[in-house]
């Protein structure tokens, strides 16, 4: 399968020979392969693993897994742990939807810092007929019934040559390891119904049915493409880009036939969906400041222009301390970390330092905002309190709670952060050295 893969690679122009791949990979069999296969042709190339803590001990079995196979492969390993559900609850989406967007955001800030020039996923052809059965379900315009595009901007998808029963046979070949997602079996999802039970009765009908749709597939994208050129053109014209911050020229979309269509093509990149799009279309000649969202940015109509900013996506993310690391910023506060003996040390009386028995943690320490259900043992007492309850205690202001952060030792809260520490990680006369962490705003 190594030379079909390296032949798709080709015709298909995904990457050239020295440019850096970031594979995303969860640990399935799909990312298992696609990782060999890239370790085989002796590609470049590093992997990013989301944990998007939505199964508990599994999800953090399979970062242990895929940091494990990196280290096999000798290759980076960037891993990130996202509040999924919180974002979810936020932007009144579904978890699906919210854990593709945290994790595309992710990877193209890994693409801007580490070098690289693609993220590759491991979708296959099985994939596509899926994504094509959803789309019409679901309702879609063009660009949902040409499938899986093996290329879209930075994103590459080096395996859609396969189906998944050649996956299977592969990695018994190659005697290769993954981890199986227990949710895969769940027809609660949308796709794994799909999957489960919609694909087998078609292929009843139809036993080529990967193949038909492959030609069909093909077709559609070929008439996609030269809507595309349309399009591009018309990106060329009205988007100006600053920064971070994308302007629209109100002169030039008054003048489109169909600007409904032709805005959403547009703003999709945004996370937009057709309805908006409508929605903004029908205001172009309104006064200005009308607002509209989507899960990862904001649009004003300004006088002449819409103006689009991207949302802080950055809470959602569960930061990380190494134990060798002297300091953590996000953007509410930083700390400065170190480790000092023990003896002499003078315990500060301030809530913004954490004095912590160093021999009673377990790093990497996570950092991430509280949530409804944790709890900890307040300094000088043993038993559990709710964070809740401590912050209503303290009377934390209502619009302050949401600021508060907490550090974690393996699952045990160790501080929250700039108010009080665990009991169970406080310094005794059995501590050899002291964790310092120190908060600044």
């Amino acid at each position: 399968m190594l030379d079909r893969f390296i032949t798709y690679i080709r015709e298909k122009a995904l990457f050239g020979p020295e440019e850096k791949v970031l594979l995303a990979v969860s640990g399935g069999i799909d990312s298992a392969v696609l990782l060999h296969l890239f370790a085989e042709a002796g590609f470049s190339f590093g992997v990013a693993h989301c944990n998007f803590g939505l199964r508990g001990e599994e999800s953090d079995a399979d970062e242990a897994f895929v940091k494990k196979l990196a280290k096999k492969y000798k290759v980076p390993v960037y891993t990130e742990q996202f509040e999924t559900a919180a974002f979810a609850e936020r932007e009144k989406i579904s978890v699906q939807m919210a854990a593709r967007a945290l994790r595309y955001e992710w990877f193209g800030q890994l693409l801007r810092t580490e070098g690289y020039a693609y993220v590759a996923t491991a979708h296959h052809r099985n994939d596509t007929v899926e994504t094509v059965l959803l789309n019409l379900v679901r309702g879609t315009g063009i660009a949902g019934l040409h499938g899986i595009l093996p290329k879209n901007g930075h994103v590459i998808r080096p395996m859609l040559f396969v189906d998944k029963e050649t996956l299977y046979d592969f990695v018994v070949e190659k005697q290769l390891v993954w981890r199986e997602d227990s949710s895969n079996e769940s027809n609660g999802y949308g796709r794994n119904l799909v999957r489960n039970e919609v694909v087998p009765l078609l292929k009843g009908l139809n036993p080529n049915l990967e193949e038909t749709l492959a030609g069909t597939t093909e077709r559609v994208g070929a008439v996609e493409r030269v809507f595309a050129a349309r399009i591009e053109a018309l990106r060329g014209s009205a988007l100006r880009t600053d920064g971070e911050v994308h302007y629209l020229s109100l002169s030039v979309l008054r003048t489109e036939p169909e600007p409904r269509i032709e805005l959403h093509e547009l703003l999709k990149a945004y996370h937009f969906n057709y309805a908006q799009a409508g929605d903004v279309a029908a205001v172009l000649d309104a006064e200005p400041g009308k607002r509209f969202e989507s899960p990862t940015h904001t649009l004003v109509k300004d006088r002449d222009q819409l103006v689009i900013t991207p949302k802080p996506l950055a809470p959602f993310r569960t930061g990380k301390l190494d134990a060798d690391q002297t300091s953590f910023e996000n953007e509410v506060f930083r700390l400065a970390a170190g480790t000092v003996p023990v003896a002499g040390y003078k315990i500060s009386t301030s809530p913004k330092v954490a004095a912590l028995d160093l021999q009673t943690l377990r790093f990497p320490l996570r950092i991430r905002r509280w949530k409804e259900g944790d709890w900890f043992c307040p300094l000088g007492m043993t038993s559990k309190k709710k964070i809740s309850d401590f912050l209503i205690d303290e009377k934390v202001p209502l619009n302050l709670k949401e600021r508060v952060w907490v550090l974690l030792s393996g699952d045990s809260i160790a501080w929250i952060i700039g108010h009080r520490i665990d009991n169970r990680f406080k310094i005794t006369e059995k501590t050899e050295s002291v964790f310092e962490l120190s908060m600044v705003h």
